[in-house]
C-alpha cells in the first residue's frame, strides 16, 4: 500500500461528514473536480474502492467509512502533534544535553531542580562530554542541546545546520607553581618566562592547547607539550607537583601551592554556548531550557560585571 497524504484523509473525512464533493469543496474552498481527483488518487493510493454511485451523488462504500473514521483519527493525532510541537505549546518531552562538566555543574544542575517543581513533565539526561564529542553527538541525533565552548584565540567552526546561543564568558590565567617568579608584563611577558617549562593541555579537547600554541606563536617559541588531564582539579594538582604550567579559570580558587597569573595583551577567553539544530530550536523543552541557561548566566554576568557574549565575534556558526 503506498503512502497516504493526510490532505487527501482530510477530504475523505470531510466527504463522510458532509455528504457530497459540491459541499467538501464549498467548505474547503477548492473545486467539487480537484476534490474527485484527490478521491481517486487516494483509492489508488489505498487499493480499495472508497465511493460508489449513489444516483447523482456519491456515496462511501463500507472500505471508505473504514478508512474515513481512520482518517478522523490519524488527522486529530496530526493536529495534536502540530500544536504539541508549536512554539507555544506547554513544554513536555525527553530533552538529551551533552555538555562539559562546568556548564552541567553550575548552571544546568539547578535548571533541573527547577524544572521539577515549574515544569515536572519536562525530563532531562545528561551526558558530560567535551565540546568536540558533544557536537558530534548533536550531529549524529544522540543529544538534543550541545554545551560547548572555544577561545577567543581558538575560535570554533560550527556547521551551517547547527546555531549556537551565547552563554557566558571567563577570562583564564596562566597556573603556575606558588612562589614561582612572573614577570609583569603582557600575556606574551609571561608566557616566555615559561618557555622551557613543560605544558599541561586537556585530553579530549584541542581548544586550549590550540590557545596555548597561539601564545607561544606570537611569542616566537614552541611550547613543550607533556601531561593532559580534563579535570581543573588534576591539573592543578600538577601544577603544584612541579610538573608543568597551564591554562586556568581566573576565577578559580587555586589549591594550595598554586598561583593563577593573569594574561593580558592579549587576554585568553573561554566563550561557552549551547549549540542545537536549527530545526529543533524552537522545539518547547529545548526552547525553555535554552533560555533558562541563557538567563541565569546573563544573571551571573551581571552580579560579576562580566559580558556574556564573545568578545568582538558572532557565536560561531551564526
Amino acid at each position: 500500500m503506498a503512502r497516504m497524504e493526510t490532505r487527501r484523509l482530510e477530504l475523505l473525512a470531510e466527504l463522510s461528514r458532509l455528504g457530497s464533493m459540491r459541499a467538501v469543496a464549498e467548505a474547503l474552498g477548492t473545486t467539487t473536480s480537484t476534490v474527485s481527483q484527490q478521491i481517486a488518487a487516494l483509492a489508488r493510493e489505498t487499493d480499495t474502492t472508497l465511493i460508489e454511485p449513489d444516483g447523482r451523488r456519491v456515496r462511501l462504500t463500507p472500505a471508505g467509512r473504514r478508512l474515513a473514521d481512520h482518517a478522523v483519527t490519524i488527522l486529530a493525532a496530526v493536529e495534536a502533534a502540530r500544536l504539541d510541537l508549536g512554539p507555544g505549546a506547554e513544554p513536555h518531552g525527553t530533552l538529551r544535553v551533552a555538555g562539559f562538566g562546568t556548564a552541567i555543574r553550575a548552571y544546568l544542575l539547578p535548571i533541573v531542580t527547577e524544572l521539577a517543581a515549574s515544569h515536572p513533565q519536562v525530563r532531562v539526561l545528561i551526558r558530560e562530554h567535551e565540546p568536540a564529542e558533544a557536537l558530534h553527538a548533536l550531529a549524529a541525533d544522540e543529544t538534543d542541546l550541545a554545551l560547548t565552548y572555544d577561545y577567543n584565540l581558538a575560535p570554533a567552526t560550527l556547521d551551517p545546520s547547527v546555531g549556537a546561543t551565547p552563554l557566558w564568558t571567563t577570562e583564564w590565567g596562566l597556573g603556575v607553581p606558588a612562589g614561582t617568579q612572573v614577570p609583569e608584563g603582557t600575556a606574551l611577558d609571561v608566557v616566555t618566562h615559561f618557555r622551557a617549562e613543560n605544558w599541561i593541555v586537556n585530553s579530549r579537547n584541542s581548544a586550549d592547547e590550540v590557545a596555548i600554541r597561539t601564545l607561544a606563536s606570537m611569542a616566537d617559541f614552541t611550547p613543550r607539550v607533556t601531561h593532559q588531564a580534563d579535570s581543573l582539579d588534576l591539573v592543578q594538582a600538577m601544577i603544584a607537583a612541579g610538573l608543568g604550567v597551564g591554562l586556568l579559570p581566573g576565577d578559580l580558587a587555586p589549591f594550595p601551592g598554586v598561583r593563577i597569573v593573569r594574561l593580558a595583551a592579549p587576554r585568553v577567553v573561554l566563550r561557552a554556548y549551547a549549540v542545537a539544530r536549527h530545526g529543533s530550536i524552537n522545539w518547547p523543552p529545548l526552547a525553555l531550557v535554552t533560555d533558562l541557561l541563557a538567563r541565569r548566566t546573563g544573571a551571573d554576568a551581571q552580579r560579576t560585571g562580566t559580558d556574556p557574549r564573545p568578545p568582538g565575534r558572532p557565536p560561531p556558526g551564526q
